[in-house]
């Protein structure tokens, strides 16, 4: 008996997505109705309509499918299930779509991710994960002394209270180890705001970036500065998934799954703020290396079989361990791979994040770079890559799971 592989077993049909709001300026929208205006729009793309969907195969509770069901219509759910761990599991839920179609559990999945942040205007809050442990009254915590739970207290006390704070971490240990530089980090931002201003969806980044910008822009947590940080959008985006025999017979040319694998070493555990068990070498990475092999394996390529490579970026650095982790340069070397250019389009020998990424187009926590892999392999990319056939999709670094897919034409 041969071993059972979603390799070309499933394939994308369709891409649908509202459009990109700046944080906070998509009311009156809902998350729901821009969720189900994504997909309405996928299924469309795709040829097919609600009373074919019944997946949902998503990540990071990013819609309830009952809700999205109930009010699109769909006439019956076979399949409903959900990656953990944020962007982590972007990429990775396209490989439980492909799961639940090769198992027979669905026939049309939808992956989508749909975020609303909140506008002080509206009654939300500006403060995000930074102060919201520093704002909490003490009266509004069971906890008392300013609120901090027992659980985020050693993180906490060190000033870890972020994301942010957490990576720049990590950050600083891949500076100690292999003398990366802030420059380094400065070309994964410039090179990914000139591949944004080309794009009409872009949200926010649209002016060019210089060194000087980058280096002039306020430090939020050493070493990240504002221009190291993903930016902040409200929007939505879905893809659906069939058979690779029914996707030959729809409208769109079929974007196949070659391979999806995630997960990551239990020492990586919840990869931000508790990183007590990982070691030195793990410690200065993404998290990605053993998803990366098993993605490799699956798929029968290398790295140097990939044409494009969008990966997972909330943090310049991360940008630069995914790299390494992907093998697309040796360990430690990924500062200067980026410095000589290599991640440039049209010119670089890997391209990364054509359409400007999580950096400089829009932050739907990874959807965007699912979108931009299926327009690259259809051909219809605003920075198409020249004979593009496989590309690269990952999901974090973030808590396990984090995520790896491979997408061929």
């Amino acid at each position: 008996m041969g071993v059972v592989s979603i390799k070309d077993q499933a394939a994308i049909v369709g891409v649908g997505a509202t459009k990109y709001f700046k944080r906070g300026e998509s009311y009156p929208e809902t998350e729901l109705s821009m969720a189900c205006t994504a997909i309405l729009s996928a299924l469309e793309d795709a040829g097919l309509t609600v009373n074919d969907l019944d997946g949902f195969a998503i990540y990071s509770n990013s819609c309830d499918p009952a809700e999205v069901a109930s009010v699109l219509g769909v006439p019956e759910v076979r399949f409903a299930a959900s990656l953990t761990s944020g962007g982590g599991g972007c990429a990775g839920a396209l490989g439980l779509a492909a799961a639940a179609i090769h198992g027979g559990m669905a026939n049309v999945c939808v992956t989508l991710m749909t975020l609303q942040q909140l506008n002080k205007r509206l009654g939300g809050s500006e403060v995000g994960g930074v102060l919201a442990y520093a704002t909490m009254s003490e009266s509004a915590s069971p906890y008392g002394g300013g609120g901090v739970p027992p659980s985020a207290a050693f993180t906490a006390n060190a000033g870890l209270l972020s994301p942010g704070h957490s990576f720049s971490v990590l950050a600083q240990r891949h500076m100690y180890l292999y003398g990366t530089k802030r420059e380094h980090f400065a070309e994964v931002a410039m090179s990914q705001r000139e591949n944004a201003r080309k794009r009409p969806e872009t949200a926010l980044r649209t002016d060019p970036m210089t060194l000087d910008d980058y280096f002039n822009a306020r430090m939020i947590s050493d070493p990240l500065c504002l221009l190291d940080y993903t930016q902040e959008t409200d929007g939505a985006v879905a893809v659906i998934t069939v058979s690779a025999d029914r996707a030959k017979d729809l409208r769109q040319p079929p974007v196949h799954i070659l391979a999806s694998a995630h997960g990551g070493t239990g020492s990586w555990g919840p990869g931000i703020f508790k990183y007590f068990q990982a070691n030195d070498d793990e410690f200065a990475s993404s998290g990605h290396r053993p998803v990366a092999k098993r993605l490799y394996e699956m798929a029968g390529v290398t790295p140097d079989d990939v044409d494009v490579a969008l990966l997972y970026d909330h943090f310049t650095p991360l940008v630069i361990m995914q790299l390494e982790d992907y093998g697309f340069c040796p360990i430690g070397e990924g500062g200067p791979f980026v410095a000589e250019g290599n991640i440039r389009y049209g010119t670089g020998k890997i391209p990364v994040n054509t359409h400007g990424g999580n950096l400089s187009e829009a932050y739907i926590i990874g959807m965007t770079h699912v979108r931009e892999a299926v327009e690259q392999l259809r051909g219809v990319a605003v920075n198409q890559v020249e004979g593009a056939e496989i590309a690269l999709v990952t999901g974090g670094p973030a808590s396990l799971p984090v995520s790896g897919t491979l997408l061929h034409r």
